[in-house]
């Protein structure tokens, strides 16, 4: 054999690197980059950043997928559009209202089999979220950040006013008469502090009746808000615009300043009682920290409702004809687990929509009252937006009818039939539609 000196140094230098403990092969198959998911959600600020770090949590315990978070406004409206377009984003972040409106309109794909293929049932979730996922029969998202409303108290001005500033009030006759203790007026007879406000913040003007014990609708045909239940509530809201005057109010309450700012009428010490929800308390430590203040369930007509509640919440969707569903789901389903949850939750400061809570999720929550607005969610008679699908028309005719009414335009009896004649009409028509498309109504 002839001396081949090229060769000779090539197994020269394999030996050396084998000699070296030095592992030595042909390259193998470059590994494929992950496919990419795209995420809207409405998130902006510290609730952005709160799931902005589970999705990086959900692309490190995998390398198969990459999420993507964008936030979006007016989401709502822009992932319909999307939709519409054939062009969705894999994943939606959508409120709970959106879900009825969504799923009638053919617009989100439904979720029960790939549910029942990851073992997520109901009993997963407080009922009350996970009823506000499910519309004729289908699960078609599921619930991210929960919230729950409640009686938020000035411990101070009720101490200013010779009251027990741990003792919040239980029924509507105990939040009259300590409204009542607590406003103040200047020597002109000008209203300078308001104890109770039925219309501040406003955002809940269509729920009195539940707290009177009434109902929205049947559940199958009629429309019900012209019931005694409905026309008492009213009736209460009334009585603060002839009590206390309602010019008299409007000038006080246009003095008011931002939600989101120390102006705020009650952070800012103008409102002594208000109804908000459990996000109040990131606003009061952000614009009032040294401010003290109080939650409890808010009263109630009746004492055995007393600990009721309106629940919402935020929820994941996947839009039809999205790209990638089953990748898109496996997120969704990441986001169920409790570790994910939980990180969420405590991000936005609010409590967990699942079932089960873990005991450092407790001990380590900063807000004071946080298993108060748990447990309201956990109230048999906390109730939910009404899954309708002419909702956005009735609470627009409703918030008509508390305005004429807080106003002294009209009587409570009056604004409320009118609500009923147009509502039930509009009902009407609605389920001849369904019947048409062999749909059910709820």
């Amino acid at each position: 054999m002839l001396y081949n000196e090229p060769l000779v140094s090539l197994r020269r230098a394999c030996l050396a690197i084998a000699a070296a403990g030095v592992a030595w092969s042909a390259p193998g198959p470059a590994r494929a980059a992950p496919l990419e998911l795209s995420y809207w959600e409405k998130w902006t600020r510290f609730e952005g950043d709160a799931m902005i770090a589970v999705v990086a949590d959900f692309n490190k315990s995998q390398d198969r997928l990459h999420v993507t978070y964008l936030p979006v406004s007016n989401v709502e409206q822009k992932v319909l559009v999307a939709t519409a377009g054939g062009d969705p984003p894999d994943i939606a972040g959508l409120y709970a209202a959106q879900v009825v409106s969504y799923a009638d309109k053919n617009a989100l794909l439904p979720l029960d089999d790939y549910l029942a293929r990851a073992g997520i049932t109901a009993a997963d979730f407080i009922p009350v979220f996970w009823n506000e996922c499910v519309f004729r029969g289908h699960v078609w998202a599921l619930p991210t950040t929960p919230a729950t409303i409640a009686l938020h108290w000035n411990k101070g001005l009720f101490r200013k006013a010779g009251m027990d500033p741990e003792r919040p009030p239980k029924t509507i006759g105990e939040l009259d008469e300590m409204a009542d203790r607590l406003t103040i007026r200047d020597a002109s007879g000008h209203l300078i502090q308001m104890g109770f406000i039925p219309w501040e913040p406003g955002w809940w003007n269509w729920a009195w009746g539940r707290f009177f014990g009434g109902r929205l609708w049947d559940g199958e045909s009629k429309i019900t808000c012209d019931e005694p239940e409905f026309v008492a509530a009213l009736q209460w809201v009334q009585s603060y615009g002839r009590k206390y005057g309602k010019d008299q109010l409007q000038v006080f309450t246009s003095g008011f300043g931002n939600f989101a700012s120390p102006q705020n009428a009650f952070m800012a010490g103008k409102v002594a009682m208000e109804i908000q929800g459990v996000w109040m308390y990131n606003f009061i430590t952000q614009y009032t920290p040294k401010m003290e203040w109080g939650a409890a369930p808010f009263p109630t007509a009746k004492p055995e409702q007393y600990g009721m509640s309106d629940a919402d919440l935020d929820v994941l969707a996947i839009p039809r004809d999205a790209r990638h569903p089953e990748e898109s789901f496996e997120f969704i389903k990441y986001v169920m687990t409790r570790p994910a949850m939980e990180k969420l939750c405590m991000g936005h400061r609010k409590f967990s929509p699942l079932a089960k809570v873990s005991p450092a999720f407790w001990a380590s929550h900063p807000n004071p009252y946080i298993r108060l607005f748990d447990s309201l969610a956990r109230h048999p008679l906390t109730f939910a937006l009404p899954h309708l699908t002419i909702w956005q028309e009735y609470s627009e005719e409703l918030s008509v009818a508390f305005q004429k009414v807080y106003l002294l335009e009209a009587s409570p009896e009056e604004a409320l039939a009118t609500v009923k004649a147009r509502m039930q009409k509009r009902l009407d028509r609605e389920l001849r539609r369904m019947k048409r498309l062999g749909l059910s109504p709820a």
